[in-house]
């Protein structure tokens, strides 16, 4: 059986690097990228060590303008042909939208939305090809709803849902799975300090988020949200009105900002 190569996007944390031992465990020959070359030459190693499996280390950081094209080449060179791509590095802050750096607004759009679209456009004729692959791209639960204070980064995970959603439609016919997954909050780095209404959902592991979008990508489906609570949450854009959904998630973050403020 020929041996599968998979690329992951922040693999040196969270989902990412959970997703690095749930593939490996399943014989995936494995890509880490991200900026932490330690925690990838550490992930790596444990990685061979456990399951035998190749592991390869790039060190990019993917907010940078031509990072995808400095990946691909830097794969291709290897000769690495990749079976799955996991477009899962991410960034985003909370605030009102003037409160964040331009840096830092920069940073969210360029790794959000820019590597996710050039890290898709650098291995998707190589998959279309062979007539075959899988693109799995990590979005949001807040792909669904406008979130005041969250602006950019709620606005980046839609656009994710939205991009995944139309090139599943347009390549499924062509042997390659494309994928939407929609975490809500999860045991990560990222939700360390997030306020408690943005964990309304209940707290999932990486574990389960993985091991959902697995079982997902292998039953053809163009987008699947983790966890019961965060599929409610999810569905309330199609009970609630727009403005209705603008006034209680606004509240929310104001109320749960100002906690923070005080603790």
């Amino acid at each position: 059986m020929q041996v599968k190569t998979v690329l992951i996007t922040g693999a040196s944390n969270g989902i990412g690097r959970e997703y690095a031992y749930y593939l490996a465990e399943k014989r995936y020959n494995v890509i880490l990228v991200s900026r932490s070359k330690n925690k990838l030459d550490q992930l790596a190693a444990d990685l061979q060590k456990r399951y035998n499996v190749d592991a390869t280390v790039i060190v990019q950081d993917l907010s940078e303008e031509w990072s995808a094209m400095d990946i691909y080449e830097k794969v291709t060179e290897k000769n690495l042909p990749v079976d799955m791509l996991i477009n899962n590095a991410g960034f985003g802050t909370t605030g009102t939208f003037l409160g964040s750096s331009e840096t830092d607004t920069h940073k969210q759009v360029m790794l959000n939305v820019n590597a996710v679209v050039n890290m898709t456009q650098k291995f998707l004729p190589d998959m279309e090809r062979k007539g075959s692959g899988a693109i799995i791209n990590i979005a949001s639960t807040s792909s669904f709803l406008p979130i005041p204070y969250m602006s950019v980064y709620a606005a980046t995970k839609s656009f994710v849902l939205s991009f995944s959603e139309s090139l599943h439609k347009e390549y499924r016919k062509k042997g390659i799975r494309i994928l939407a997954v929609c975490p809500g909050t999860t045991q990560t780095d990222f939700f360390d300090s997030a306020p408690d209404t943005i964990k309304a959902g209940g707290m999932r592991t990486t574990r389960q988020v993985v091991h959902t979008s697995y079982k997902a990508l292998n039953k053809g489906k163009n987008y699947v949200v983790d966890g019961k609570l965060n599929y409610l949450i999810s569905l309330s854009p199609r009970i609630f009105s727009r403005r209705s959904m603008l006034r209680i998630t606004a509240a929310m973050m104001r109320r749960n900002m100002s906690r923070s403020n005080t603790e």
